[in-house]
C-alpha cells in the first residue's frame, strides 16, 4: 500500500473530513496519512480506539511516536491522558489500549536507528518557551540527528519571515487555522512540505497550535 509516499510531493489533508478505515483489530480504525506498506508499514495516521478497546501484545521495530489527541490511552506502563506525547524506541513491547476510547497522531518506523531513548511529555504541564518571533511560543519534544519535533503555539496576528526547510515540514495543526501564502489550514489539516520548501506563515484572528517535525524528510525511510 502505497499512500502519499512520493515525499518530493507536497501534501495537504483535512483528517477531519477523511473517512475512517477499520484495522484489524475491532474497535480500532484508522485515518491513513502517509504510508508504504502493508500491516507492517512506514505509516502516519490518525488512530481512534473506540471505549473497551485493545491491541495484541507488539513490538515496534523501528520506533512509534504517539500525540494523544483526545481521550485517554493506556498500556502496561501507564495512561496518558490528552495531549501526552510518547516515543517508544525501536524493538519496545507494548499492549495499548483505551478504556474511555481515545484518538491519536502516531508515526510508526520512523527513527533513526541509533535513537533508543523512550520519552513521555505532558505537553499540558510542559513550559513554553518565546519563538523567533512576538507573538509564537515553543514546546521542543524531541531532536535528534538533525530532526526535530516541537508544539507551537501561534497567537492571533502573528507573523512569521519567509524561509526555507531543508530537511523538509511536517505540520499537524491542533488548534485554530494557520495559513501561508499557499493557502488556509484549519484545525486537523496535516501538511507534509517536501525538502527545500518555502513558505511564510502567518496567523489571523484565531491563533493557531501546531505539531510541527522537521528534517526528517531527508532520510524519510530509516529503519
Amino acid at each position: 500500500m502505497n499512500i502519499h509516499s512520493d515525499f518530493k510531493l507536497k501534501a495537504v489533508i483535512h483528517t477531519q473530513d477523511s473517512q475512517w478505515v477499520p484495522s484489524p483489530i475491532l474497535g480500532i480504525e484508522r485515518k491513513y496519512l502517509d504510508r508504504i506498506g502493508g500491516e507492517l508499514a512506514r505509516a502516519t495516521s490518525i488512530v481512534k480506539y473506540a471505549p473497551h478497546s485493545s491491541f495484541t501484545q507488539h513490538t515496534h521495530g523501528g520506533g512509534e511516536e504517539i500525540l494523544v489527541l483526545d481521550g485517554t490511552f493506556s498500556d502496561e506502563h501507564a495512561d496518558y491522558s490528552s495531549g501526552t506525547y510518547l516515543r517508544n524506541p525501536p524493538n519496545s513491547v507494548h499492549t495499548p489500549h483505551s478504556k474511555s476510547g481515545c484518538t491519536l497522531f502516531v508515526k510508526l518506523r520512523q527513527f533513526h536507528p541509533e535513537d533508543t531513548s523512550r520519552i513521555q511529555i505532558y505537553t499540558t504541564k510542559a513550559a513554553w518557551y518565546p519563538g523567533l518571533v512576538k507573538g509564537l511560543t515553543v514546546m521542543p519534544l524531541h531532536e535528534y540527528d538533525g530532526v526535530g519535533t516541537a508544539l507551537v503555539r501561534w497567537a492571533p496576528q502573528t507573523v512569521f519571515k519567509p524561509h526555507v526547510h531543508p530537511g523538509g515540514e511536517e505540520i499537524l495543526v491542533l488548534k485554530g487555522v494557520f495559513h501561508d501564502e499557499h493557502g488556509s489550514y484549519p484545525e486537523g489539516t496535516w501538511i507534509r512540505s517536501p525538502r527545500y520548501s518555502q513558505h511564510a506563515p502567518f496567523t489571523k484572528s484565531e491563533g493557531a497550535l501546531i505539531y510541527v517535525k522537521t528534517g526528517h524528510l531527508d532520510h524519510p525511510l530509516h529503519e
